[in-house]
């Protein structure tokens, strides 16, 4: 097995499978990245045997072979040589040798036939769309997800199929983040799966905002894989029913404040530093045209912040865990924001003012 390459070139694919790879593996071998030299490139191997993530690129004076390499030294390795250096990989034995001008570098290796690899999907629905589509639904939504919850299946995002659209859904049973896209092409299909926490990050790491080509997603019975031009990202699926979550998007919901999100954003974090360090909870005092955000802390200190909004509600107060509040308003892209709510012990539901494709809602808190 041999390969060369420029420095910049091979930096690219390693640095999107170097994140699959955990610090601390059950087995040795997925401590490696599966390296593989065919007549056509090398591609790049990453697995924690719940995401499997495979990056290919050209290079030349190949010479075809598989094996695997210990996979956060040849990052570390790479990332440490200089611009422009072109690189000189070849196996000798059990030992792979790295070499890049006067720096030559000789690793362990472990055979390829150890490696665990994710075969056939099972395949039940392909989709396209676009890669800027598919990571606004990720980044717009992740946030929410819960972290090592004893539901787990809130410890992911659902992506669910619905003929035209695609919708992201995250919730940790305190707030929930929900976005939507259309889809390029119908599908007759209607199908939820969850994607668990460690595929959303990996996803939201590898895709571009601004990029404008497209991804193609395979939903499987276990498992999601999505392709791009330069990579292949494989997760398994978490195996769960997330809830119902348009049972808990409010409805009518009939007191309504618009007002621009940038002034609530900024009143949100001054008031913010004030609150309870535990309970982290805001007050909202709404009047005709008017919103105070109220926040105190066991040392009897109090902010207050008085805001111009456009509403006829009055005499209605409800508190809020600041943090979600602030989350929600990072994930919306809109100058004015609407919080929309029912009564002081119901939930609020947060959106753009011009569109709906991204909702939150925040449950309440008792101050």
């Amino acid at each position: 097995m041999r390969f060369s390459i420029q420095r910049e070139v091979l930096l690219k694919p390693l640095s999107q499978v170097v994140g699959v790879v955990e610090r601390r593996q059950t087995l040795p071998v997925l401590a490696n990245l599966l390296v593989s030299v065919t007549s056509e490139g090398v591609s790049f191997t990453a697995t924690d045997l719940e995401v499997e993530m495979v990056a290919r690129t050209v290079a030349e004076d190949l010479d075809p072979g598989d094996v695997t390499v210990p996979a956060r030294k040849l990052f570390d390795i790479c990332r440490a040589l200089p611009d422009g250096a072109k690189v000189d990989v070849r196996q000798a034995a059990e030992r792979v040798t790295v070499s890049a001008g006067r720096s030559r570098f000789t690793l362990s290796t472990l055979p390829a036939s150890e490696f665990p690899q994710i075969e056939n999907i099972d395949l039940i629905e392909r989709l396209t769309l676009s890669e800027g589509s598919l990571k606004e639904l990720i980044d717009r939504t992740a946030f929410a997800m819960a972290q090592q919850d004893v539901r787990y299946y809130l410890n992911g995002t659902l992506l669910d199929l619905q003929e035209s659209t695609l919708r992201c859904v995250a919730t940790d049973g305190h707030r929930l983040a929900l976005c939507e896209a259309a889809l390029e092409t119908p599908t007759k299909t209607k199908r939820q799966v969850i994607l668990p926490r460690k595929g959303v990050i990996e996803l939201q790491r590898l895709l571009d905002a601004g990029g404008d080509g497209t991804v193609e997603l395979e939903l499987g019975r276990n498992h999601l894989r999505v392709r791009r031009g330069d990579f292949v990202f494989t997760s398994k699926l978490i195996d769960g029913r997330f809830p119902d979550y348009e049972a808990v998007i409010p409805i009518g919901a009939d007191k309504i404040l618009t007002l621009p999100r940038d002034a609530l954003r900024s009143a949100l974090q001054r008031v913010s530093i004030l609150t309870n360090e535990k309970y982290r909870g805001v007050k909202l005092e709404v009047s005709p045209g008017k919103l105070q955000v109220v926040a105190h802390n066991p040392e009897q200190e109090e902010a207050v912040e008085q805001l111009e909004v456009d509403t006829h509600v009055d005499g209605l107060a409800v508190g809020f865990n600041v943090n979600y509040l602030l989350d929600a308003l990072g994930a919306l892209r809109g100058g004015d924001v609407m919080l929309c709510l029912r009564d002081g012990n119901s939930s609020c539901l947060v959106r753009d003012v011009d569109n709906e494709r991204s909702r939150h809602v925040i449950m309440p808190l008792r101050l």
